[in-house]
């Protein structure tokens, strides 16, 4: 308690107020979340408050905290399922409190102040942008390949009700994550002929392809897409595009006046992807051929790469 009592003897802390607490108590919703030590958070040799050390505490504290908003979003049953209002630490807030304790004049007790973070999709606007289809496309496959099936019904759930605003770009890697097994994607030991394989996550290509015709039908800007080395069954030649996590990308940007809406879903063999806008948005949408019903042809990827070695 030395740096207390110099403190005390150059006038830092008034002489009555010799037994203030040094330790900051911080809780939230009911619960501790941290805690500051005064003498741990001060300059030696100097009343002051080392800022770096500080920031670096206000920024740890608010990931504890901090709750994402979430958007509005329509249901499976078609309903709107509400936005919900978040939140995240107060850090003007909390930096004069913090300052209020630091100089013996403030309790050392402090409920976390909070700021609200709101959605940036609100039940409103989710109405308004689900009105009018303005791309639509559907490719088919095999639902008896369980792991296939699995894992587009996965990624067509990352992207499905996604809202692009005017300006904006998408990119399908970063909507839909990498695929890992911890993420719930399966290995597929059977992969559509010409597919590029990524082992765990195969399967994901459809559900990129679709999106593209989807979006090329709506008339949107394609930023980035690249096609397979070989033509693949699903789509008509040309009109993939392959990714794979930390490789190639498929990405498109809004240059409407309007936000756009994907809608997405994968079930009995049908991969569906549909953009829609408002009943105001100017759109200039493209030809784009449609494809059959008839199931790819698929291949083992064992039988997959003997067949890249012979070539």
């Amino acid at each position: 308690m030395k740096w207390l009592l110099l403190a005390v003897a150059i006038g830092l802390f008034p002489q009555g107020e010799v037994g203030v607490v040094d330790r900051l108590s911080i809780v939230h919703k009911g619960h501790p979340v941290g805690s500051l030590n005064r003498v741990e958070y001060e300059i030696p040799a100097s009343s002051l408050v080392d800022l770096d050390k500080f920031d670096s505490y206000l920024n740890e504290l608010d990931k504890r905290i901090i709750q994402a908003p979430r958007n509005a979003v329509i249901g499976d049953h078609g309903g709107i399922i509400p936005e919900q209002t978040g939140y995240k630490l107060n850090k003007r807030i909390f930096t004069d409190r913090f300052y209020a304790f630091y100089y013996g004049k403030g309790s050392s007790f402090i409920d976390a102040p909070l700021t609200a973070v709101y959605p940036r999709v609100d039940s409103e606007l989710l109405a308004d942008i689900r009105v009018k289809p303005i791309g639509q496309y559907v490719t088919y496959y095999n639902s008896r390949n369980k792991n296939r099936s699995h894992n587009i019904s996965l990624a067509a759930k990352a992207i499905n009700n996604v809202v692009v605003f005017p300006g904006e770009s998408f990119s399908f890697n970063q909507s839909v994550g990498e695929r890992t097994k911890g993420r719930g994607y399966l290995e597929a030991p059977v992969i559509v002929r010409g597919e590029l394989s990524e082992g765990i996550g195969g399967g994901i290509c459809q559900v990129s392809s679709t999106l593209y015709n989807a979006t090329d039908r709506a008339g949107l800007q394609v930023v980035r897409r690249y096609s397979h080395s070989r033509n693949v069954p699903y789509v008509l030649p040309g009109r993939d595009a392959t990714v794979s996590w930390g490789g190639p990308d498929y990405s498109f940007q809004n240059q409407y006046n309007q936000p756009v809406l994907i809608r997405a879903s994968a079930g009995s063999g049908m991969m569906f992807v549909g953009i829609y806008s408002s009943d105001v948005i100017e759109y200039k949408p493209r030809e784009v051929p449609g494809m059959s019903d008839q199931l790819p042809e698929e291949i083992s990827i064992e039988a997959n790469q003997n067949q890249l070695t012979e070539q």
